[in-house]
């Protein structure tokens, strides 16, 4: 059976206002840093055919820019937000582990059995961020796609990718406007194989 072969790059955000934290769904823009350290992660990469963006500032504002500068379509997708953190939203690590000790213990050794406190679980994220990157895969098989993204739904595509569990996916490092290189393969009946390689790179 012929498959057709895509390839994707998954761009982090830059650096942010709110710095450091579990900041899932709050809506920080970007620092001039983090606009800087964007811009040169993607300078001399080539073209893409079409960017997808999560609608948050610190990912739709570049993405907006970029498309603008090289006349390519964009899209915003709603399911590349990152996962909201319920009572953690917007705390940092010390924080957490000030109030929820046990909790923030439970969440890194187990984080699906053991979301934070009225956030959205960690099975309905992977869902809706995979549901996009299959939906993506399929409808634009022969183009070459970035998208513009966070940490989470960056992490739980490579987890699809390369079958990682999630407390590995955890301590995986992304820094802030680092790009992912993902080729897969989308067989003749739609169905989405395995990638072949992933390979990781930050511009700072």
């Amino acid at each position: 059976m012929s498959a057709a072969t895509s390839f994707v790059d998954l761009l982090r955000h830059g650096k942010t206002e709110g710095g450091s934290g579990f900041r899932g769904s709050t809506d920080d823009r970007l620092t001039p840093l983090g606009m800087e350290q964007m811009w040169a992660a993607v300078s001399g990469k080539g073209r893409w055919e079409r960017i997808v963006a999560s609608p948050l500032r610190r990912c739709a504002e570049f993405a907006r820019a970029l498309a603008q500068r090289l006349d390519t379509p964009l899209e915003i997708d709603d399911r590349l937000r990152e996962i909201h953190f319920g009572a953690w939203e917007a705390l940092t690590a010390e924080e957490i582990a000030s109030c929820d000790p046990d909790g923030l213990r439970r969440f890194w050794a187990d984080p699906m059995r053991h979301p934070p406190p009225g956030a959205e679980s960690l099975s309905a994220f992977e869902a809706r961020v995979l549901s996009c990157w299959k939906d993506r895969l399929r409808s634009h098989s022969e183009n070459r796609m970035l998208f513009v993204t966070h940490g989470g739904p960056i992490r739980a595509i490579l987890g699809q990718v390369h079958c990682i569990p999630w407390t590995d996916l955890l301590r995986l490092d992304l820094p802030h406007a680092s790009l992912t290189h993902v080729r897969v393969q989308l067989a003749a009946d739609g169905s989405v194989h395995a990638g072949v390689t992933a390979a990781l790179g930050g511009s700072c």
